[in-house]
């Protein structure tokens, strides 16, 4: 796997391992340009390192962005697209300066049905790797799973 420029993976506090920024990247900035392929959930493989772009596709990153942690106050984001001739493309944008050193991380943003605890720690965690539009039916389906249990 080559390396990315500006990039390093590391052990993470955060979960596992984690990427960080070995040069300054500017709000804006294309962190990197992600190495990958689509695939959709028929073919069921592992989505462990898979970028969600809709509810049948995922983007398996193959490079060491498959490293950036989630958080729920991230300092990047991810664009994803499924072209019109059926290939996919990824990349990792600053949301704001990023210094040497810094963890980067992107909201993962998972539907409901894909939801997971979180342990970002940002102050404003949602508890849950959900996107934020998602979390109120998150909690109230938790709710009634609690009162019919």
């Amino acid at each position: 796997m080559p390396r990315l420029s500006g990039l390093k993976v590391v052990r993470s506090p955060k979960h596992g391992y984690g990427v960080v920024a070995t040069r300054p990247f500017a709000r804006g900035e294309v962190i990197a340009q992600v190495d990958g392929y689509l695939w959709t959930e028929d073919q069921n493989l592992d989505d462990t390192y898979s970028l969600y772009v809709d509810e049948t596709t995922y983007y398996d990153m193959l490079d060491q962005t498959r490293w950036v942690n989630h958080s729920c106050d991230p300092n990047a984001d991810v664009e994803a697209e499924r072209g019109d001739e059926g290939q996919g493309w990824a990349r990792i944008v600053a949301l704001r300066a990023i210094a040497v050193g810094e963890e980067i991380a992107y909201d993962y943003a998972f539907p409901a049905a894909l939801a997971e605890p979180c342990r970002c720690g940002a102050a404003r965690c949602r508890g849950f790797i959900v996107a934020e539009d998602a979390l109120g039916d998150l909690l109230d389906q938790q709710r009634r799973r609690r009162v019919n249990a």
